[in-house]
């Protein structure tokens, strides 16, 4: 582990690595388990655009770009009736897939990995004659190179403030196009250079409509990069290494043996801690909680009126995401642990159609929200334990008495639970009907997406999923 104070002139050549790897990789470099855990990686990101193109912050962006004169183009800007040039289409795609919080997330490196490099691969593609194979190759190049660069910096980029969505999704967006577009390695190289400039978002704006915006433009950036980079633009080899680049500047740390040894070693989806598929549209650190109390509540026949407390308690980490303990709008609701909560007690359900600002402010929930209590266990307890990050304890307090607590580690979709294809397929539905699309389509999108190997041109996929 290198620090800012000890990087040097002579420090290993991480850029060139990832370089590298995005340049080399093909589809038959990827193993079967891994290329099926990234077919449903896929899909979920098709759903969720779907979702998010009805999102409030969406539609006003697509009418940005439109004000720009930009309608028009070969790459289709998903669930409207647009096509775009392929950034602007890698702008609102990858917003739209981040909108309600919805979209997969890495639990170690901290980090929403697919939605940007989906973005700005289906819409590159669409500008292109590229098969299947050729976008889930580079899917899982993109994938793999946000996870590992968030990974080598253990926290301390994410500790700073920064949201890893936005600030490292933009090199995996890069990558991935870069292996699609079968560049060179020094024109990755250079790519990668001015992503590197291109890298931003911080996590004050969670709970607004700036958040999902990050990750929007990690996809256009990318798509910038590699054009630019082609055309013969420069920019410097050591963007991430180097002392004054991504490492130093935005994170002080570096663990050099993550790109240097573990890109695709192994691949990021094959790992124990691998990426997980979320089951609410709300920030991952509720999901513990969430899954338990609706667990408690089934199999003890529990409604809102029995219940007089809730205790939850957490990492002392998490209420750095989860700050809105009072919220009053559908986005701050999403990084709320007791409106998650209380919509799971009063209404027995917390997905796409519950976090508007309407169903925030009934008075029931309101209410409901008054008999949380969010502690937090202190970092003494879990070292000596050894709780992983969103070990969650909940206390379900009855006003005949009775009591039901448990501790849980992880979601439903996490690695250890993760989703089926087919549960999958069911969220993509939830989400294409909450878009109001026609059902045919969806089931003609899931098969697609399912069977993408043996999809000779994307294009045939993304008009599907044009208006």
């Amino acid at each position: 582990m290198r620090t800012n104070e000890n990087k040097s002139a002579d420090a290993p050549p991480l850029t060139r690595s990832v370089a590298q790897f995005a340049a080399s990789t093909r589809y038959e470099d990827i193993p079967s388990d891994v290329i099926a855990l990234s077919r449903k990686a896929v899909l979920d990101c098709l759903g969720l655009a779907f979702a998010g193109s009805v999102a409030e912050g969406t539609i006003l962006l697509r009418r940005h770009i439109a004000s720009l004169g930009c309608v028009g183009g070969s790459s289709t800007i998903f669930g409207s009736d647009m096509r775009t040039h392929a950034r602007f289409a890698a702008l609102a795609n990858g917003t739209a897939m981040h909108s309600d919080d919805y979209d997969d997330t890495h639990n170690p490196s901290r980090i929403h990995p697919s939605a940007s490099v989906a973005a700005a691969l289906f819409a590159a593609a669409d500008a292109g004659n590229y098969s299947g194979p050729d976008v889930l190759a580079a899917f899982n190049v993109g994938v793999e190179v946000s996870c590992k660069i968030s990974i080598a910096t253990d926290g301390a980029h994410y500790g700073r403030g920064f949201h890893s969505s936005g600030t490292i999704g933009v090199f995996g967006a890069t990558a991935a196009i870069c292996n699609l577009q079968r560049r060179s390695t020094d024109v990755a190289l250079t790519a990668l250079g001015i992503a590197g400039s291109e890298a931003a978002g911080v996590r004050e704006n969670f709970g607004t409509m700036a958040k999902p915006l990050h990750a929007g433009r990690g996809a256009e950036s990318g798509v910038l990069a590699s054009e630019l980079a082609a055309l013969g633009y420069t920019s410097a080899p050591t963007v991430l290494e180097g002392p004054r680049g991504f490492f130093a500047a935005y994170a002080g740390t570096c663990d050099d043996s993550v790109l240097l040894e573990t890109l695709g070693k192994p691949w990021t989806f094959a790992t124990d801690a691998s990426i997980a598929i979320k089951p609410f549209p709300s920030g991952r650190l509720t999901h513990p909680a969430m899954c338990e109390l609706e667990r408690i509540m089934h199999e003890h026949s529990i409604v809102a009126a029995q219940v007089d407390r809730i205790g939850v308690k957490t990492n002392k980490l998490l209420p750095g995401n989860l700050t809105y303990h009072q919220p009053a709008t559908g986005l701050q609701g999403k990084f709320s642990m007791e409106f998650c909560l209380a919509s799971i007690l009063v209404l027995g359900k917390a997905g796409l159609a519950e976090f508007t600002d309407e169903v925030v402010n009934r008075p029931d929930i309101q209410a409901a929200i008054g008999k949380i209590d969010y502690t937090c266990y202190s970092d003494e307890e879990a070292a000596a334990n050894r709780y992983p990050l969103l070990a969650t304890f909940l206390e379900v307090s009855l006003k005949d008495g009775r009591r039901f607590s448990a501790r849980v580690d992880f979601a439903r979709g996490s690695p250890p639970l993760p989703m089926t294809e087919e549960q999958v397929a069911d969220k993509v539905r939830g989400c294409a009907e909450f878009a109001q699309w026609p059902a045919d389509r969806t089931e003609r999108i899931i098969e697609m997406a399912l069977d993408i190997e043996h999809v000779d041109n994307v294009r045939d996929l993304t008009a599907l999923m044009l208006r």
